[in-house]
C-alpha cells in the first residue's frame, strides 16, 4: 500500500541539481549561482540538502558559491550529469510503501517539448544509486498505455492524505501531449495504483506563460489538510482571470463546504524581452521549519507572504527575490525536491 506525503511533512533532504545550463537563462545566468546559494543557506539550516552537480567544474562552482554564503555543512555533492536544473520535474516521487521509501520514476520526456533531457531521463537511476531507496517505473493501466508513464512533479500536488490536485492542460490536452491516448480514468487509476491517491481533483488551465502547459503548482497548492491557496488574479482584463476564475469553481464544487479555498494574488505581470513570464506566489517550497516563496518586487509581495504565514504558523516565511529565476521559467517548487522522513 502506498502513501505519498505531503510536502508539510517531515523532511529527510531537499534535492536540488546546481544550474549550469546558461541557456535556460539568457542574458541572465550571472545571478542564477547566487540565487540557489541563498535558497540553499536558509534551507540547509533546517534540514540537509543533496545537489546534483553536473561535473566537477560545477561542483566547484557550487562549493564557492555556498562558502561565500558561509554555508559548510548539511549539504552534500553527487556528481551526476543533467541537461537542466528542475528536479521537481526530472527527479522520482518519493512515496511511502509498507513504512518504506520508494521511488516513483515516471519517465521524462522535457514537457513533451524539447529534445535534450537523455541526461536528465536517469536522474532517478542515479538517486536510486546514491540512497539505495527502491526505485519503481510506473505504467499505463494496460492496453496499448501499458507503457512507462510520462509524468512530472510539479503536475501533481498532494494533501497526504489521499487527495491530489492536477490540470486538465497538462494531461488532458493534445498539446505537449505526456500520454497520448491516455484518459482521465486511465490517470486516476494510475495515481491509485502508484501514489495511493483516492480523489483526484480536476483543475482547467495553468497560468499565462508557463511552458510545461498547466503545471498545478503554479496555481494551487495544498498548505494543510482541507486547505487549498489558489492563485487568483482578479483583474477581468489579465488573461490569468478566467483560468483563476474557472479553477476557483472546480475546486468550490470539488470540495464543497469541506475545502477551504484561500486565495493568493499574483504580481503583476512579469515581461522580458517581449516574452510573459510564470511569476506565480504559489510556486512555493514548504520544508522543515520554513516556507520559501519567490517575490517580484511587487506591492502583492507582502500580501503573498502575509496570507501564507497566517496559513501556515508553524514555519518561518521567507522571501527569495525570483525576479531573474523566472527568467528560466521556473522558480523555488520547480527547482526543488523533497526526501520526506519514512
Amino acid at each position: 500500500m502506498r502513501r505519498w506525503p505531503a510536502e508539510w511533512e517531515k523532511h529527510e533532504a531537499t534535492w536540488i541539481a546546481w544550474p549550469h545550463h546558461e541557456p535556460d537563462w539568457p542574458g541572465k545566468f550571472a545571478p542564477i549561482p547566487w540565487v540557489y546559494a541563498e535558497i540553499v543557506r536558509v534551507l540547509h539550516r533546517q534540514e540537509r540538502v543533496e545537489i546534483l552537480c553536473h561535473d566537477e567544474a560545477v561542483r566547484d562552482t557550487a562549493q564557492q558559491h555556498l562558502r561565500a554564503h558561509a554555508v559548510t555543512d548539511n549539504v552534500r555533492f553527487h556528481q551526476v550529469p543533467t541537461d537542466r536544473v528542475w528536479l521537481r520535474d526530472s527527479s522520482p516521487t518519493w512515496v511511502e510503501r509498507d513504512s518504506k521509501p520508494e521511488l516513483i520514476n515516471w519517465r521524462f520526456n522535457a514537457w513533451a517539448k524539447y529534445d535534450n533531457y537523455a541526461r536528465d531521463a536517469l536522474v532517478g537511476q542515479a538517486i536510486e544509486k546514491i540512497t539505495g531507496v527502491r526505485r519503481s517505473e510506473p505504467t499505463g493501466p494496460g492496453g496499448k498505455t501499458a507503457e512507462r508513464v510520462v509524468l512530472e512533479g510539479g503536475a501533481i500536488e498532494t494533501d497526504g492524505a489521499g487527495t491530489m490536485l492536477t490540470t486538465e492542460e497538462c494531461l488532458l490536452s493534445t498539446i505537449q501531449a505526456r500520454n497520448p491516448g491516455m484518459s482521465r480514468e486511465d490517470y486516476e487509476r494510475v495515481f491509485r495504483e502508484w501514489l495511493g491517491v483516492r480523489e483526484t481533483i480536476w483543475l482547467g488551465e495553468g497560468c499565462i506563460g508557463d511552458d510545461t502547459h498547466g503545471h498545478v503548482d503554479d496555481v494551487a497548492r495544498f498548505v494543510a489538510p482541507g486547505v487549498v491557496v489558489l492563485a487568483y488574479e482578479a483583474d477581468p482584463d489579465d488573461e490569468n482571470h478566467r483560468r483563476s476564475a474557472d479553477n476557483l469553481r472546480r475546486l468550490e464544487l470539488a470540495g464543497g463546504a469541506a475545502l477551504k479555498i484561500v486565495k493568493l494574488p499574483f504580481p503583476r505581470p512579469v515581461v522580458m524581452d517581449g516574452e510573459r513570464l510564470p511569476a506565480s506566489y504559489a510556486n512555493f517550497y514548504i520544508a522543515n521549519g520554513v516556507v520559501i516563496v519567490p517575490t517580484f518586487n511587487d506591492r502583492n509581495d507582502r500580501i503573498a507572504l502575509t496570507t501564507l504565514g497566517e496559513l501556515i504558523p508553524d514555519r518561518e516565511i521567507i522571501g527569495v527575490h525570483a525576479v531573474d529565476l523566472v527568467w528560466g521559467l521556473g522558480t523555488l517548487h520547480c527547482l526543488t525536491q523533497q526526501q520526506p522522513s519514512v
